[in-house]
């Protein structure tokens, strides 16, 4: 069972600057080349940090907030730092929060949200820059044909790794949402049924009807 990782999703060759860039080159790129973001990099390749539209309107503005609202003295000037800078590396958000390509769309996902950021830019082991994945790109598992999902789920999951007979769950899928349906010899095996159908590429949610000839589990709840 194959899991799309993040060197799957990633946009790769990708627009970067040089942290020297000026503003204008850096909004002229990001135009010619219809990206809202760009990693920031050194001489050897390396992300510094990315530049993005949010961050050249700060300078375009002339101010730190345009609404005025920031309440922290020093992110506002820190803020106020970035809209005055002219290069690259004075207006890049920093440092780069990256991901590696064998990272899982789980992984890299839960990141993005920790960190309230839109992009990871993709690194090697030498932490040279290799490509740029965005939410976009990660939600594109959910494109999946629902045919796909039901495939793997009952040939990889139901059949190769758990041994079950094909009679023994019947499986549909709509829109990504799994519905199980059946019985299985032993309690403690419905959640791991669940659990793995959750890992499947595609899928947005599992519903279990799954009946069981004993309870192994002694009479213990078990989480799914």
């Amino acid at each position: 069972m194959h899991h799309r990782t993040v060197g799957d999703l990633m946009t790769r060759p990708v627009v970067q600057a040089p942290r020297d860039m000026p503003f204008k080159e850096l909004v002229a790129l990001l135009a010619e080349r219809d990206v809202t973001a760009v990693p920031v990099v050194d001489g050897s390749g390396r992300p510094l940090g990315v530049v993005s539209e949010g961050d050249l309107l700060r300078k375009s503005s002339g101010r730190a907030d345009p609404s005025g609202l920031l309440p922290v003295p020093h992110l506002e000037a820190w803020e106020r730092a970035k809209a005055e800078g002219a290069r690259a590396e004075e207006l890049m958000s920093a440092p780069a929060v990256c991901a590696r390509p064998e990272w899982t769309v789980v992984e890299a996902a839960r990141v993005m949200s920790d960190r309230g950021i839109k992009r990871l830019p993709v690194v090697d082991e030498t932490d040279k820059l290799l490509g740029i994945v965005s939410r976009g790109d990660l939600l594109r598992v959910f494109l999946r044909h629902d045919d796909a999902i039901r495939d793997e789920i009952e040939r990889d999951l139901l059949r190769r790794t758990l041994r079950l007979a094909p009679s023994a769950v019947t499986v549909e899928v709509r829109e990504g949402e799994v519905t199980l349906d059946g019985s299985v010899e032993a309690r403690s095996l419905v959640p791991v049924i669940v659990r793995l159908c959750r890992g499947v590429d595609g899928v947005v949610s599992v519903t279990e009807h799954i009946a069981y000839g004993t309870d192994d589990t002694g009479g213990s709840a078990l989480a799914a």
